[in-house]
């Protein structure tokens, strides 16, 4: 397995940055973290997907994102000592991770280094989505938003395949996307009109991506 996050890292470093992460199997429907308990590790994922949700005002559970193998998830344990967890993740399926230990990676970085570049893009990469999604929330329409999520979730389901079957709901879509079920549900209709989804009780199959994605101003 291979993760972006370590890409620019000399192999030796990564080699010893993989050998003090501890091996984490979870079980589908299996809470990794509560939002406010204390964060202590980064998790590398090695397989499965893995959903992030915070509680609204009303006490609704809201999905923030969905991360799958070769993604990272608990940054700020490396970022900030002595921060709490800013959502409650839970595996969607059978899933696995490296854990890497906030004091394991202090001490590593005192015999190596150059593994403090790891923190660099940790930071980088939370400043660009924090701002990518503060314009978009501001520039770019609900219908947009809704395919681009979807995009991003074909990503993360095609398994190297054509398509790709996204096992969320109509209301976590719309969590996500930052907009109504009723917007998700026009939008999706519009979509398996046009033949690029079908949709079935509780998953979305996405036929043709690249459909999806030409409807879009822009994704990443």
């Amino acid at each position: 397995m291979e993760w972006p996050l370590l890409a620019d890292l000399p192999p030796e470093d990564v080699r010893e940055l993989l050998s003090i992460a501890r091996r984490r199997t979870f079980e589908k429907g299996e809470v990794v973290f509560h939002r406010d308990d204390p964060a202590e590790s980064l998790h590398l994922i090695v397989r499965g997907r893995f959903a992030a949700r915070v509680a609204s005002q009303v006490g609704d559970s809201v999905l923030l994102d969905v991360l799958g193998p070769g993604q990272a998830f608990g940054e700020l344990a490396l970022l900030l000592p002595g921060e709490r967890r800013s959502a409650t993740v839970s595996a969607l399926e059978d899933g696995e991770t490296r854990s890497v230990f906030r004091d394991d990676f202090a001490r590593l970085q005192r015999s190596h280094p150059g593994v403090k570049d790891v923190l660099l893009r940790l930071l980088a990469e939370q400043v660009r989505r924090t701002s990518d999604r503060i314009v978009e929330a501001h520039h770019v329409d609900a219908d947009t938003r809704v395919r681009r999520r979807l995009c991003e979730l074909a990503a993360i389901y095609a398994d190297g395949e054509r398509e790709a079957v996204v096992p969320l709901t109509q209301d976590d879509l719309a969590s996500m996307a930052g907009t109504s079920r009723a917007t998700v549900n026009r939008v999706l209709r519009e979509e398996q009109k046009s033949g690029a989804v079908m949709l079935e009780r509780g998953r979305v199959t996405l036929l043709d991506v690249e459909a999806i994605r030409s409807r879009c101003r822009w994704v990443r």
